[in-house]
C-alpha cells in the first residue's frame, strides 16, 4: 500500500496517481478493520503548502471528520489535519530536544503550531517558561487549547508573525527551536537578536544531502550579519523528505 500517517484517530494515505477512486475506497475500508483506533481515512492529496504549510485531504471512509485527537510522548494534543500542520513523525525529536533543555531555561519555540514542541519540553523537562510563538490564527487556538489539556501553567502561546513577535521580546532566550518550515527564509536574522549569550538554537532545514555544507555556511554567514559568534555542536537528519533530502537539524551554540 502508499505511504500513510497515524494522526491519533485519523489515518491520511497518500495513493499513487493511477489508484482508482473505488480502489481507494476499498482499501480504505480494509484500513479501518485492520487498524481500531483509526475512525477516519483520509486521502493525502496534495503537498504541503503555503506560509502556513497546510495540505488538503480528502474524505474516503469513516467518520467524517478532519479533527484529530493524538497522543505522544504522554502529551495529548487535538488539532484540524487540513489548518494545522503536524508531523508524528517528529515525535522522537520533539523528546530529544525536551532531554536536552536544563532545568531553569527560558525556551522559545518559533513556528510553534499547534505547540508540539513546546508542550513536549514542558513536560519532559524542567524549564522555566517556554514560549510559542504561531502565525496561523486556528493551530494558536488548538494550541492555547492543548496546554490547558496537558495541565500546564509555563507555557505561553503567542500568535502572529515571528518577523513582527521576536524584534518586540523584552527577554532573550537560553533555548530556541526553529521548527521552521521548509520556506526560503532562514528568519535567523531575527532569531539571534532573542538568544542569551551561549545559549542553544535548533535550527532546522530542508536541503539536499549534497548542499548540507551550503546550509552551514548559511548559517555562519547569517551569524556574521548579526555579529554574533556561534560554534556548530551537532548535524543531523532528522527525518527523510524525499529523494536525498532531508530535514536537517543544526545545534547551535551562541558565544558571544
Amino acid at each position: 500500500m502508499a505511504n500513510y500517517d497515524v494522526v491519533g484517530n485519523i489515518a491520511i494515505i497518500k495513493f499513487r496517481e493511477e489508484d482508482k477512486l473505488r480502489n481507494k475506497k476499498k482499501i480504505a475500508e480494509k484500513f479501518l478493520k485492520e487498524h481500531k483506533a483509526v475512525r477516519t481515512v483520509l486521502e493525502k492529496s496534495n503537498k504541503f503548502s503555503g506560509r502556513l504549510r497546510t495540505q488538503s485531504t480528502k474524505y474516503l471512509a469513516g467518520e467524517k471528520t478532519k479533527e484529530a485527537l493524538y497522543k505522544e510522548n504522554g502529551c495529548l494534543f487535538r488539532l484540524n489535519v487540513d489548518s494545522c500542520y503536524f508531523s508524528p513523525r517528529l515525535s522522537a525529536e520533539r523528546l530529544e530536544i525536551a532531554k536536552m533543555t536544563k532545568k531553569g531555561e527560558n525556551v522559545l519555540v518559533m513556528f510553534g503550531g499547534v505547540a508540539p514542541f513546546a508542550i513536549v519540553i514542558s513536560k519532559h523537562s524542567k524549564a522555566k517558561k517556554v514560549v510559542s510563538v504561531e502565525l496561523g490564527r486556528e493551530c494558536s487556538k488548538y494550541a492555547l487549547e492543548n496546554v490547558k489539556r496537558n495541565k500546564l501553567t509555563n507555557v505561553e502561546i503567542i500568535q502572529g508573525d515571528v518577523k513582527r513577535v521576536l524584534p518586540k521580546m523584552k527577554k532573550k532566550f537560553d533555548r530556541v527551536v526553529m521548527a521552521r518550515p521548509n520556506l526560503k527564509d532562514s528568519f535567523l536574522n531575527v532569531t539571534f537578536p532573542v538568544v542569551k549569550k551561549n545559549g542553544i538554537i535548533h535550527y532546522y532545514g530542508f536541503y539536499p544531502e549534497l548542499e548540507k555544507d551550503e546550509m552551514i555556511s548559511m548559517i555562519r554567514e547569517e551569524a556574521l550579519k548579526a555579529r554574533r559568534k556561534i560554534r556548530i555542536l551537532k548535524v543531523k537528519k532528522a527525518g527523510e523528505i524525499g529523494t536525498k533530502k532531508y530535514r536537517f537539524r543544526v545545534d547551535l551554540k551562541v558565544l558571544s
